[in-house]
């Protein structure tokens, strides 16, 4: 989904009404799902998959289109072809791709096996967080890290008895700290850029709000870590850890994340061509074909989710939000003391990134999409260009890190074999995040109010 900047030369006129195919689908994935949970159905959120349940919702919006059918159809795939979603379909190919190489090789099963001799029990789940968060500030990717990581994790909570939600979480958790801090994140070069403040003051604000959240998140997951059974470890097999022993270097060196996961599963089966006798060349096109069959339903979903973002934003849904937010904030400006101007346009800047997330399914597109509204508000309110950016990038990292039909909780299910809804459930370290942002809005300015009183 692009920024409001393209494809058009007017702005859309303001309106609710577009956001009703959002709602449809919404309804549709969730409330089915719901539904068949509480009627004892197994695997009830797979029963509707979510592409289909997209489908009458993106017939809803094109109807609602003023355009004539075939301009309405080409706005639609416009966001569908959208470089944002084309990428993260890609990095769902290469991740499946090296998952179903890298398992078929035996590179799970040794990496499980190296991770279990070197973690504690104690210390499995906080491990993984550690690991996931280094990784993500590393590559500033969430994604890239998640397709790297999970497998692994997930071989380790099988292994040693783990609540396979909580893992998957623990994953997500992890790699959402790691792509919010990151200088190199999209995130952060969208934040920064369009407030207009330097990356390193970006950081300091925000590493006030997130640590916190993010200890939070360590001392949960190290009173969780207590696997029901420890199974015996065999002696590493190094040459098969050596696929993701060189994801993860050249993740850490800053390598572009497509680079990182093709060689990977070039590695991963040069590895299997070579100790493996019965592997050979057909079985290696076999298993990249496998794992790109095991992205299909978040590779369509990814797409539908785009095109349909791109027909709201181009009917006014998005620029609704900004009006509404605008008006919000307005109304308090106009009628509150100084420190509630600044505490109300704080949370109004974090209230529009955040409804514009839920829209896109982005983070990085929704402060694309919010961050010229963001800046004008913070200006007219005296709030700083690093407070600002600190915002849109926090309240951005939690509703992404808690959506269930966005990127990550999408390819986390797919590894994991579980429902997106059940992987953002245990998204613990967003929920903290939340907390923490919102109670550090209203402590800053508490205090100040009291300082001028």
């Amino acid at each position: 989904m692009p920024n409001t900047t393209q494809h058009t030369s007017t702005e859309p006129t303001p309106s609710a009404l577009p956001l009703l195919p959002l709602g449809i689908f919404l309804a549709l994935f969730i409330g089915v799902g719901t539904y068949l949970t509480l009627q004892g159905v197994d695997f009830a959120f797979y029963q509707l998959p979510a592409p289909v349940a997209a489908l009458p919702a993106i017939v809803v919006a094109i109807l609602l289109s003023k355009e004539k059918l075939n301009k309405a159809i080409e706005q639609f795939l416009r966001g569908v072809g959208h470089g944002d979603i084309m990428a993260m379909c890609m990095i769902y190919l290469l991740a499946g791709a090296f998952a179903a190489v890298a398992k078929a090789t035996g590179g799970v099963d040794a990496t499980v096996n190296l991770g279990l001799s070197m973690l504690p029990a104690s210390l499995i789940l906080p491990g993984i967080f550690v690991i996931s968060a280094f990784i993500a500030t590393a590559m500033g990717t969430s994604m890239g890290t998640i397709a790297a990581v999970a497998p692994v994790a997930l071989g380790i909570a099988q292994a040693s008895g783990m609540d396979i939600a909580l893992t998957a979480g623990v994953v997500l958790s992890g790699a959402m700290f790691g792509d919010n801090l990151s200088i190199i994140s999209d995130t952060t070069i969208a934040a920064t850029r369009s407030q207009g403040c330097q990356m390193k003051d970006k950081f300091r604000e925000n590493i006030r709000i997130a640590l916190p959240a993010a200890l939070a998140a360590i001392v949960l997951f190290l009173l969780s870590s207590t696997p029901s059974e420890l199974p015996a470890t065999s002696e590493v097999e190094w040459l098969k850890v050596l696929p993701y022993v060189t994801i993860l270097v050249l993740a850490v060196s800053g390598v572009n994340v497509f680079v990182v996961l093709s060689l990977g599963i070039v590695l991963a089966g040069g590895i299997g061509l070579v100790s493996l006798p019965e592997y050979q060349l057909a079985t290696f096109g076999q298993d990249i074909y496998s794992g790109f069959g095991n992205m299909q339903e978040i590779f369509l979903l990814s797409m539908m989710i785009g095109g349909m973002g791109e027909l709201m934003r181009q009917q006014g849904g998005l620029a609704f939000l900004t009006q509404l937010v605008s008006k919000i904030i307005r109304v308090f400006s106009k009628q509150h003391t100084q420190g509630e101007n600044l505490r109300a346009s704080e949370l109004g800047i974090a209230g529009l990134v955040s409804m514009t997330n839920v829209c896109t399914a982005n983070n990085t597109v929704a402060i694309i999409v919010s961050g010229g509204v963001a800046r004008e508000l913070a200006e007219e309110n005296g709030v700083t260009a690093r407070r600002s950016a600190s915002l849109l990038d926090i309240f951005s990292c939690v509703v992404q890190g808690i959506l269930p039909y966005g990127a990550q909780a999408l390819l986390l299910g797919s590894v994991f074999g579980l429902s997106p809804l059940e992987v953002v459930s245990h998204s613990y370290y967003c929920f903290f995040l939340a907390l923490a942002a919102v109670v550090a809005v209203f402590l800053r300015h508490q205090s100040r109010n009291l300082a001028v009183a």
